[in-house]
């Protein structure tokens, strides 16, 4: 009896700790179970090759907001070349509401609903044993003929009890890692379907840090916990971020999602202490506006967010994300535009603009007509308008969202993004002025390349705005040279010619006597220039990149530039910034 768990990623750099996770506790019982991952970027064919090749007599299926549809489709095909073979499915795009999926789709046996590892367990055990009865087994919805058998609810499970599901790290690589050290959430946010299980409960210290070790020694990249809330307990946050900080392997990473209001004075004074890179926060701030926090029933504050996230920034060491939720109830465009520069106002590493989702059993989904919601009919179920957004606005909102993650997450266009805001009267109305030049010329939809984006920029502020062009052409070649050691010059770059001989002798002075490339310490000075690049400005921005590059005003009102003259910036692409990736930056003395 072959049993196979199959998992379709949104991307390759995920894994599916679902199926791992069933995988590993099936495996603790004495049962078998292969694993099969995919992705929804792989071509169908190329599944179906996979699947049939494996000939499993029994398929349970992942699914998943972002694979539902997918997974449909394929799965018809895969029964059709393995008429068979058993096909299951689990997970929350499924749980809800199983009796209609299973009427909708006739290749599926059955649905296991809700906590998996242990109906798992079960419903292998019945195949591979064949004993027992499947009404016994609880937490499934399955076929009997022309009938649908709801068996009852399964209880929640011990965390304890879990298997933990790594071990050959190989099979990782170049993924992402994910962990739980919690299910459930105190709260109850009415978008979100983690808000239908209160039942909080946390998996044992000494376990989870024995498994947090393990991957310390293994040097993975990045750990990701998928806990709702991890700070929800503070003894738990605090053993963890303790053990984590005092057994650092200088590699590691580990990001955690929060709230920020709930962090307290001991545990801001505890990451403050952290390597720089170390962790990551994700704070889910969804909006400012009083009256919608309310009814999304949440209970934050913004004003204790702001104060938190000030604290974390302090140290400067930690990642920092936040999010919003453009459709939220009495959220109208101008309404998110201040959620957005309040939040924006905090300056974190990330900000994400995302929409709401009506999940099918939420707080959301049974308010959505009271509300004027309309949604998408498939997956993701995105909001298309409420009673207070129009579509219209919805689409402004998401070329703003494609503005923010290309000029702002990225952490590629730092120095020119904040000189930029200084032309506007808030940061919204930059993004949405350049969202709006972009459908403009018809630039919406291309994969641009990094440095067309700056070109786009350029051609932006050439046409729309009255500014000193030299000076942003250098804040743009400032932000490239930061993050990339460029073989090919940029079309608007200054020629550094008459500078070749100055640059070569300091390099050359380095090799002999290093005073800012002593890492480089063996190297000749031509190989060291390929390592890292010097580049001589004509204003001196690396002054006023420490106040984040903006163009200051005279008593007049009139713009401030930084002070003009030649400034040579050693760039070393060896050192990094752990929050920005940017290149460590020297001022040089080339004897000008």
């Amino acid at each position: 009896m072959k049993i196979m768990l199959m998992a379709v990623n949104a991307k390759y750099i995920h894994s599916n700790l679902a199926v791992y996770s069933l995988q590993s506790y099936a495996a603790g019982h004495g049962i078998r179970a292969d694993i099969a991952e995919y992705t929804i970027n792989q071509q169908k064919d190329e599944i179906l090759r996979g699947v049939y090749r494996q000939k499993p007599d029994v398929l349970c299926v992942s699914c998943y907001i972002w694979n539902i549809s997918y997974v449909k489709e394929l799965m018809g095909d895969v029964k059709k070349i393995l008429p068979d073979t058993d096909i299951w499915v689990g997970g929350p795009e499924v749980s809800f509401d199983a009796e209609t999926f299973l009427k909708g789709c006739p290749w599926a046996c059955g649905v296991m609903c809700g906590e998996g590892e242990e109906t798992f367990l079960e419903l292998a055990s019945h195949y591979v044993q064949q004993t027992g009865s499947m009404e016994d087994i609880q937490g499934i919805v399955y076929r009997q003929g022309e009938d649908m058998v709801k068996t009852d609810q399964r209880p929640i499970m011990d965390m304890d009890k879990l298997v933990f599901p790594y071990g050959d790290m190989s099979l990782f690589s170049h993924k992402i890692i994910y962990y739980e050290s919690s299910r459930g959430c105190p709260f109850s946010c009415s978008y979100c379907l983690s808000s239908i299980d209160k039942k909080l409960r946390f998996r044992s210290l000494d376990l989870v840090l024995d498994e947090l070790q393990f991957f310390l020694d293994q040097r993975v990249p990045q750990v990701k916990f998928v806990d709702r809330t991890f700070n929800c307990k503070k003894e738990h946050a605090m053993a963890v971020w303790t053990y984590i900080r005092d057994h650092d392997n200088g590699v590691t990473n580990f990001h955690f999602e929060i709230a920020a209001d709930l962090l307290t004075e001991e545990e801001t004074s505890l990451i403050s202490t952290m390597r720089p890179g170390l962790i990551q926060l994700e704070t889910g701030v969804q909006s400012t506006n009083e009256k919608t926090i309310r009814e999304i029933r949440r209970k934050t504050s913004f004003d204790k967010i702001e104060e938190t996230v000030k604290k974390v920034q302090k140290g400067q060491n930690v990642h920092q994300h936040l999010d919003l939720i453009a459709g939220l109830p009495f959220e109208d465009y101008k309404s998110f535009c201040q959620s957005f520069d309040q939040v924006y106002s905090l300056r974190p590493q990330q900000l994400q603009l995302g929409f709401l989702k009506v999940l099918k059993g939420s707080y959301m989904y049974e308010k959505a007509e009271a509300y004027g919601c309309v949604y998408q009919e498939t997956e993701p179920y995105e909001v298309l308008r409420t009673d207070w957004i129009s579509y219209g606005d919805i689409l402004k909102l998401k070329g703003v969202e494609e503005m923010v993650e290309v000029y702002y997450n990225s952490s590629q266009f730092i120095r020119t993004v904040t000189a930029m805001e200084e032309l506007f009267a808030d940061a919204f109305s930059m993004y949405e002025a350049l969202a709006a030049f972009y459908d403009e010329k018809g630039y919406r939809g291309i994969s641009h390349t990094r440095i067309r984006r700056y070109e786009i920029l350029l051609e932006y502020l050439e046409e729309r705005q009255q500014v000193d062009m030299a000076y942003f052409r250098e804040l743009m070649l400032f932000d490239l040279y930061a993050r990339e050691n460029l073989k090919t010059r940029p079309a608007w770059a200054s020629d550094m010619a008459p500078y070749k001989k100055k640059v070569l002798e300091f390099y050359k002075k380095e090799e002999e006597a290093p005073v800012l490339l002593g890492d480089y310490k063996g190297y000749q000075a031509r190989q060291t220039m390929k390592m890292t690049h010097l580049e001589v400005f004509h204003y001196d921005i690396m002054r006023v990149s420490e106040k984040r590059a903006c163009i200051g005003r005279t008593a007049d009102g009139d713009e401030a530039l930084p002070a003009r003259g030649e400034f040579p910036v050693l760039f070393d692409y060896q050192k990094r910034n752990p929050l920005t990736y940017d290149a460590a930056m020297y001022a040089a003395d080339l004897q000008l």
